[in-house]
C-alpha cells in the first residue's frame, strides 16, 4: 500500500497564492494516477484535479486556469499549484493516489488552506 504525505498548506490571503505537495512512498507512484480533492465543513468532498500517470490532466471547472497539477516522478511527489485563490477555496486538501488494475486507490490524512482577509 501507498503510503501519502500532503504539505504546504497555510492561511494566505485572497488573490495570493500556494503550493501544496504530495510525496508517496514506494515504487507504484509512477504508474499511478494521482488527483487533488478538497473538503470544507459539511460539504462533500469534491474532485480538484488529476494528473494521469501519463501526465494528462483534468481540472474542476471552479479551479480551472487557477491552478496547476503536477507530479515528479523521481522524487514520487505530485504538486498543486493555487494561484488567484478566493475564499471558497477554504478546505481541507487530500492526496489520492489510484491505480486501478493493481486494487490501489491511497488518500492522505489532508493539509488545511485557509483564504481570508
Amino acid at each position: 500500500q501507498v503510503q501519502l504525505v500532503e504539505s504546504g498548506g497555510g492561511l494566505v490571503q485572497p488573490g495570493g497564492s500556494l503550493r501544496l505537495s504530495c510525496t508517496a512512498s514506494g515504487s507504484i507512484f509512477r504508474i499511478a494516477d494521482m488527483g487533488w480533492y478538497r473538503q470544507a465543513p459539511g460539504k462533500r468532498r469534491d474532485l480538484v484535479a488529476t494528473i494521469s500517470s501519463r501526465g494528462s490532466t483534468n481540472y474542476a471547472d471552479s479551479v480551472k486556469g487557477r491552478f496547476t497539477i503536477s507530479r515528479d516522478n523521481a522524487k514520487n511527489t505530485g504538486y498543486l499549484q493555487m494561484d488567484s485563490l478566493k475564499p471558497e477555496d477554504t478546505a481541507v486538501y487530500y492526496c489520492n493516489v489510484a491505480q486501478s488494475l493493481l486494487g490501489v486507490d491511497s488518500w492522505g490524512r489532508g493539509t488545511q488552506v485557509t483564504v481570508s482577509s
